[in-house]
Formats: structure tokens, sequence, C-alpha cells
């Protein structure tokens, strides 16, 4: 164990999937850990691998100079971390918080910690449980550029990369949102898909290397639309948004063909034609990006 890691105690606060994964991955580096969960017994396995278990959530950020919080929401987190002797516990010490939430929620609490003498860094993690501790695992943090530094050993024990997006503290939580509007969109777009393919008598393993082929196309095609959007560009060349209109309408008339909820892609239609509707059914369909951010 390097000296580096025995100076780096964590605390982590929260033992649900993700945060028994932090903590086991700060265990396997060897840096001291305590940990607290409001469910009490949840530590169990952690302590008989090294962990401290702690009593209160007060205890426990008083263990160590650095509190990692991760649980469902930043409602669940101000409940843990606003409670008065958790805050007194906290001043002078530093915080990274990994709770997914909204941009707004994150500079709230940004505001909260600086009132109180806390040092605060917020994050995200961008890849599942089984990833923490392995290169495979993604973190984007925001917030003072020292106090990340600072902690990289901790970084580094927690595996994978991890990336400081700048000093607003929202920024973490604006790439997270943003990732996971295109996970959750792209995964109820293949939802969808399989009940109108299964009610035409098309199964899903039969379906899947073929939407695996679709879901191919995609990562080049984000890089070359990123730079239309930010250069304003918006190319409808070989496929203009009223082209991308009429596919979309054979989408919305199978499904209801067959009492399929066509109501996430009559969304994305209606968004499509709203454009057309402005002028710009010449132009590509990330022209609608620029539609729905106008003010």
């Amino acid at each position: 164990m390097s000296s580096r890691y025995e100076q780096s105690a964590v605390t982590v606060l929260g033992l649900g999937p993700m945060g028994r994964a932090l903590a086991r991955a700060l265990l396997d580096a060897g840096l001291p850990t305590t940990v607290w969960n409001r469910t009490p017994g949840r530590d169990r396995e952690l302590v008989e691998q090294g962990a401290a278990g702690a009593r209160t959530p007060e205890e426990a950020v008083a263990a160590s100079p650095l509190t990692l919080i991760c649980v469902v929401n930043y409602d669940a987190a101000d409940a843990v971390l606003r409670r008065d002797a958790v805050t007194d516990a906290l001043k002078g010490r530093a915080v990274v918080n990994l709770t997914a939430d909204t941009p707004n929620r994150a500079r709230d609490t940004a505001r909260w910690a600086a009132e109180h003498g806390i040092r605060y860094l917020d994050g995200a993690i961008m890849t599942p449980t089984t990833t923490i501790g392995t290169p495979a695992a993604v973190f984007i943090h925001s917030g003072p550029e020292e106090l990340y530094q600072e902690h990289r050993p901790v970084w580094e024990a927690l595996g994978g990369t991890h990336t400081h997006l700048g000093e607003d503290i929202g920024r973490a939580a604006a790439y997270d949102i943003a990732l996971l509007d295109i996970f959750w969109t792209a995964m109820a777009g293949y939802a969808h898909a399989l009940a109108v393919a299964g009610a035409e008598g098309v199964t899903a393993r039969e379906l899947a290397p073929f939407a695996q082929g679709i879901g191919a196309i995609l990562p080049p095609l984000f890089g070359e639309v990123a730079g239309e959007v930010d250069d304003g560009t918006f190319s409808g060349e070989g496929n203009p948004l009223t082209s991308a209109v009429s596919s979309m309408a054979h989408v919305v008339e199978t499904s209801e063909a067959h009492g399929i909820d066509a109501g996430v892609m009559r969304a994305a239609e209606g968004m499509a034609r709203r454009a057309v509707g402005l002028g710009h059914g010449a132009d590509g369909f990330v022209r609608i990006a620029e539609v729905l951010g106008r003010r």
C-alpha cells in the first residue's frame, strides 16, 4: 500500500449498488474507508472487507477529510448532508456529490456548502456499477479545479477515466442530463421498435443484429452533426427534414394500425414538422436542436 493512499481516508455515504461499488474500489486500493447507510446492516459485507462502519452520518463524515455521497437524488442527499450535526461535522472538509440530479440542484448545494464552510465538488458516474475500480469506469467532475486535483489519488483508486469539466459546479450534471437524454430516448425507441416488430411477427432476436447495425451508424453521426450545430450549418443534403417527417409518419401509421401507442414517435414527428413549418424543410434533422433552443 502506498503512503499516498494511506493519507487518503474517504467516507462513503449511501450504500446502494453504486455506493457499495465505490466503497469496494476504495478498499481494494488500500484507502481507509468509512461507510454509512440509512438502512442498518447494509454495511456488513464492507465492514468484513475492512471498512469502518459508522453509526451516524455525522460520525462518518468526521472520520475523513473527504466524503463521497451517492444516493438516489438530491432530496435524499440533502436529507443527510443538511442535518445540523452533519453540517457542523463537515465544516472545513470536502464533499464530492456523485448523486445524479439537475444542474440547478448542484448549484444550490454548492451555495449551501459555501455558506457552511464546506468544500464542494459535483460529479456524475457515466458507467454501470460493474465498471467501478476498472479501466472501463467513466467519471465526470465540475467545480473548483484545486479541489479536484487535490484528491487525484481517490480518483485513481476508483479506476477508469476522470474528467474535470470546469469550474461551473453544474456542468457535470449538465453533461449527465444530456447523455441520459440520449440513452433513455434511444432505449425508449428500441423498446417501441421491438413492440412494432413483434406485432409484425419479427422476434426481438431476429431484429437485434439489424438494430445493432443502426446503432453503429450513430457514433460517427454524433460527431458530424455536432459540428453542424456549433457552426449553425444544418446540411440536409441526402436526408432533409421533409424526408425524415415522411419516414416517421410511416412508423406512426404502422404502430397505430396494431394498437401500439406511438406517442414517442409522434413527439419526434411533431418537432420535425415544427421545424419544417418554420422554413427549414431542406435542412438536416438536427436543425430541431436549434429550433428547440430558441427563446
